[in-house]
């Protein structure tokens, strides 16, 4: 059972998942995708703050939609729903601190590419929409 009732975050999960982005539940889901060893793999730890709303999931969508070169796979787990599945994903982000939202790149199954909340907070639409692009151009 998550922080917040599924009625209030369906939308925000669809605003992800009508974009291509799968849903992963469970910590089971989360590591079969990420212990993959060929291909890129787009994680979007998902949450129901301002700045994933007016930051994170439109960069997201922009920069997916706009790029020549675009990770394999999409995938999103939602910080403060299934806890047990962001967990998972966070271990495989480390060194990096838990952070929500934030968007990992992965590659032939090690993190190469992160952002952290403060990278997207911190940031123009703009800004945050070309570092994914330019992560995608380097790594997919």
């Amino acid at each position: 059972m998550g922080m917040y009732p599924e009625y209030m975050v369906a939308p925000i999960r669809e605003d992800l998942t009508s974009a291509g982005f799968e849903q992963l539940m469970t910590p089971e889901e989360v590591e079969q995708v990420l212990s993959e060893n060929e291909g890129t793999v787009l994680v979007a730890v998902n949450s129901v703050c301002g700045c994933a709303a007016a930051k994170a999931r439109p960069a997201l969508k922009m920069a997916v939609a706009s790029s020549d070169k675009r990770p394999d796979k999409l995938v999103t787990v939602f910080a403060g729903m299934e806890g047990e599945a962001v967990a998972k994903a966070r271990e495989h982000m480390l060194p990096y601190p838990p952070s929500s939202p934030s968007i990992a790149l992965f590659k032939n199954g090690e993190l190469v590419h992160m952002i952290e909340r403060y990278h997207i907070e911190g940031n123009d639409l703009t800004r945050i929409v070309d570092n994914l692009k330019g992560a995608f151009e380097d790594y997919c």
